[in-house]
């Protein structure tokens, strides 16, 4: 039973994150490849990476989010980094103090994705990363368990079955959208990458 989120569990949580994001790296940019610019995975990638580095400084949830949603956004350019760096700043606005218990945890990824939405009109079924953070985060607030474990095993297998449900989806977002039925049949990019991250999130805690 996991009661509590410490600063020190979410860094452990984004290590396994970078780790995990930076061992598929090709495949992610592999797929990127089909409707875009195949540097998906270099993106994520070096976001993560920046995102990893300034967490490691912070010593509180709202002033260590808060950092790693403007370093991200700062360092890296590009749609990945402005959209994580909108997740952590979301989840800045909506936590404090050194630990959570499992409605904090809830609460602080209900804001990071209010925030990224404020960002994209992308919606799930448009075949994009938010395919896999929409049912992530709703599937975290519809877990009733108070083990943070369980809340992010729940989020981890919705983001995977989202993520998965891309690959027979028209891309109907971003550059992909001019491929039309070309885009069926293969996943799309972000919402593999994004899963990753919350399978990551769920191991390192699991």
């Amino acid at each position: 039973m996991k009661s509590r989120l410490t600063v020190d569990d979410f860094k452990a949580m984004l290590e396994c994150a970078l780790k995990n994001i930076k061992s598929r790296e090709a495949e992610f940019s592999q797929l990127d490849a089909v409707t875009g610019d195949g540097d998906h995975g270099q993106a994520i990638v070096a976001a993560m990476t920046a995102v990893h580095e300034s967490a490691l400084r912070g010593s509180e949830f709202k002033s260590m989010l808060n950092d790693m949603g403007f370093d991200v956004m700062m360092q890296v350019s590009g749609s990945t980094s402005t959209l994580l760096g909108a997740f952590f700043l979301g989840m800045s606005d909506n936590a404090s103090g050194t630990e959570l218990d499992a409605e904090g945890v809830k609460r602080m990824f209900r804001g990071g994705l209010e925030n990224v939405m404020k960002q994209t009109q992308a919606k799930p079924g448009d075949k994009t990363m938010m395919d896999a953070l929409v049912p992530a985060v709703e599937a975290m607030q519809g877990c009733a368990s108070e083990d943070i474990a369980e809340v992010l095993k729940c989020g981890a297998e919705a983001a995977a079955e989202g993520a998965r449900a891309t690959v027979m989806m028209k891309a109907n977002f971003g550059r992909a959208r001019n491929y039309g039925e070309r885009s069926i049949g293969h996943a799309d990019s972000g919402a593999m990458s994004w899963s990753c991250m919350f399978a990551s999130f769920s191991e390192a805690i699991g």
